[in-house]
């Protein structure tokens, strides 16, 4: 156990993934954009609809369809007035999770890797929620699982199934720079899936990620909403200014005394690189990358985080 990470909050199980549903109900994603066009979708694609909705009243336009009138509305406005309906549009979701030993870390609360199934999870039960089929890949240091887009609990149960599986299988004898690859696999194997119209989130802390990651992101946002959801521990953040601490490879461990300056000033100016260069990332890409912390309860993280993207998004 890492200390001052809570028993519960080192592994996690298939039935506490399964229970995350009634937390997600008021999650909410990225806004339906307003649509001035008579029957406009939220998205544009070859996708098969399942039917109009209404988004607004708005007063009528030359050109509108005579038809689209709301004669109530006009009659107790004195001005004619028009319903404005949108397309709706399937909107497959994959989640990526990431499982991987870099994962198996926690200062306080719970590891990483339990905040990134969690994530996960609250996602799925609100895109199910919605109407819309999702599944995903959960990479492990080990391997892939991947659980096919279905509108079903059972798609859901199976995703909580497999990160719960690749969560227990976590162990600090695994090599990082052995799974190294895996967050591009599981990127190109996406890719491979998500032509056009899906809704891609991927959860992890990024570990790994080079040139090719930057380059398949990009492919992917190109055609496909894409969500980033950085977990993140704070203890590189808000070092300690004494004790020790060990760092491993998997093979290799060291043993780095906090108490030197050249230690503490070595990882804070690691951490806070790899911050800029993310940041740095999201304006080239113009992606949400959304930091989550390990050490706070992760529900109201993610409502406060999406909530704050949305609005990002209706402003601009």
């Amino acid at each position: 156990m890492r200390p001052g990470v809570e028993a519960a909050g080192i592994r996690v199980t298939t039935e506490q993934l399964v229970a995350l549903e009634g937390r997600a109900r008021d999650l909410a994603f990225v806004q339906k954009a307003r649509s001035h066009q008579q029957l406009a979708g939220r998205m544009q694609s070859t996708l098969r609809g399942r039917g109009l909705i209404f988004e607004e009243l708005r007063e009528y336009l030359p050109g509108d369809d005579i038809r689209s009138i709301d004669w109530r509305v006009t009659a107790r406005t004195s001005k004619p007035v028009v319903r404005v309906y949108g397309e709706e549009k399937e909107r497959p979701a994959l989640l990526l999770v990431d499982q991987r030993i870099n994962m198996f870390f926690g200062s306080r609360r719970s590891m990483k890797s339990v905040t990134a199934a969690e994530c996960a999870m609250l996602c799925a039960w609100r895109i199910l929620g919605s109407g819309d089929r999702v599944g995903g890949f959960v990479f492990g240091d080990d391997g892939m699982d991947e659980v096919k887009p279905h509108r079903s609990r059972n798609a859901v149960i199976a995703l909580a199934d497999r990160i719960a599986g690749r969560n227990a299988a976590l162990s600090a004898s695994y090599s990082a720079s052995a799974s190294a690859g895996l967050l591009n696999e599981a990127l190109r194997r996406t890719a491979a899936l998500a032509h056009h119209d899906h809704l891609i989130i991927l959860v992890s802390d990024l570990n790994g990620h080079d040139d090719t990651t930057r380059h398949m992101l990009l492919r992917l946002s190109q055609s496909n909403e894409v969500i980033c959801l950085l977990v993140y521990d704070p203890f590189l953040l808000q070092l300690p200014k004494a004790g020790k601490i060990v760092v491993s490879g998997g093979s290799l461990q060291a043993e780095l005394s906090l108490g030197q300056h050249s230690v503490r000033d070595a990882i804070d100016s690691f951490a806070r690189e790899r911050g800029r260069e993310l940041r740095s990332w999201q304006r080239e890409l113009g992606l949400p990358m959304l930091p989550v912390s390990a050490a706070e309860e992760t529900a109201p993280q993610l409502r406060a985080l999406l909530e704050q993207s949305a609005w990002r998004q209706r402003r601009r």
